[in-house]
């Protein structure tokens, strides 16, 4: 049985290997990902990133890690998603989004924002939040490097409550 749970200490190698193997990401943007994985782990009181593990008994399968757009109300950002290379198309992926998005929702949350690149190795990975129902918000060419987009998609998971002014 597939289950979603707060990242654990001792998650960290499995989730460094799964992002290795994953095949789409540089050596800085996983060294990125792992300082947030560190900040969680060392810093639990921290409210800036929250990461969340799809595990299988003791394997670990996936992973994401969201936390609140700084300067907006009610928008976060979904930092990274990654799935083990051998447990695609599985559900797993799917599985990470809806507890993401509940978990947005029962912090207030609003809109969830997820940026990537236009580079073909992302094709994948753009067309997962297309059949997730996020849509493709902006596109700023040559914003990585010349040829590499960046694609910003979002989708909204609440409504905000209306103000009578």
């Amino acid at each position: 049985m597939i289950t979603v749970r707060p990242l654990l200490p001792q998650d960290q190698n499995s989730l460094q290997s799964i992002l290795h193997r994953t095949g789409v990401f540089t050596d800085e943007e996983i060294g990125v990902a792992m300082e947030l994985i560190d900040i969680v782990i060392k810093q639990p009181d921290q409210r800036d990133y929250q990461i969340y593990t799809a595990a299988e008994g003791a394997a670990i399968l996936g992973y994401y890690c969201i936390g609140p757009t700084p300067m907006s109300v009610g928008t976060y950002d979904l930092y990274w998603i990654a799935v083990d290379p051998l447990s695609h198309n599985k559900g797993i992926g799917k599985k990470l989004l809806l507890h993401c998005e509940n978990a947005i929702r029962e912090q207030s949350g609003r809109l969830v924002i997820a940026e990537t690149s236009s580079q073909p190795k992302y094709q994948h990975t753009r067309q997962f939040y297309l059949r997730n129902d996020y849509r493709e918000l902006a596109r700023i060419k040559d914003y990585y490097k010349i040829d590499d987009d960046l694609v910003i998609y979002g989708k909204y998971v609440s409504q905000s409550p209306k103000v009578n002014h």
